[in-house]
């Protein structure tokens, strides 16, 4: 790779009518209305999430997310860590602890890297929660 081009490892083949084809960040992942279970402020830093969720819109372990908090207006960028099936454990670690407190409604979005065309086809998996963390609609 063309060190003075750091970004062309993203850059696609020109398509038939002579356009770059670049990738682009969507999301891919929502989950809406989680509530704040736990805060662990000695932690290393990342969210805890119950399993069954993370299945559910197809999030996986170390991930990064960004996590909005409803209440706060806060944003953060972390991890995913998968938690135990069926606890409805929603817990922000380490340094993310401070951007929330238990009770907090959070939105919490992955994000992938598609070409153009197949971002205009990508359905984003979208799961929003009851209070207490159980799946209520897909």
């Amino acid at each position: 790779m063309d060190s003075r081009f750091p970004l062309r490892g993203l850059l696609r083949s020109r398509g038939n009518d002579n356009s770059i084809n670049m990738l682009i960040e969507v999301l891919k992942s929502k989950i809406g209305h989680a509530t704040i279970t736990q805060a662990e402020l000695k932690y290393e830093g990342s969210i805890t999430i119950d399993s069954d969720i993370l299945k559910a819109v197809g999030m996986i372990p170390g991930e990064k997310v960004h996590v909005l908090n409803e209440n706060t207006g806060n944003r953060l960028e972390t991890y995913v860590i998968a938690g135990e099936p069926a606890s409805g454990v929603i817990c922000l670690n380490g340094p993310a602890a401070r951007h929330g407190y238990v009770g907090d409604r959070l939105i919490i979005l992955s994000y992938g890297l598609l070409e153009v065309a197949e971002a205009r086809r990508l359905q984003p998996k979208i799961v929003y929660l009851d209070p207490k963390n159980k799946i209520k609609k897909i």
